[in-house]
């Protein structure tokens, strides 16, 4: 499973919500989706916005972790 880092960034950046959705020009719901991780993917331009605003890059924002219950076999 892979999931954000986007309130932690925030956090260590102390920038607040309310600004990083100025910054970014991205909307409230999709950021908010993003932030507590109810979202199944994203675009690249909204990948692309939030990287250049919070000068990192998507390894920053995202940690790969294994699902220990996923049938490797769908992968080979």
């Amino acid at each position: 499973m892979i999931k954000n880092r986007l309130s932690i960034i925030l956090g260590e950046k102390r920038i607040k919500f309310h600004e990083i959705i100025k910054l970014t020009g991205i909307s409230r719901k999709t950021l908010y989706n993003i932030y507590n991780d109810k979202t199944q993917g994203i675009e690249f331009s909204t990948l692309d916005k939030l990287c250049f605003a919070l000068d990192c890059t998507p390894n920053d924002l995202f940690r790969y972790l294994p699902d220990k219950t996923s049938d490797k076999n769908l992968y080979e």
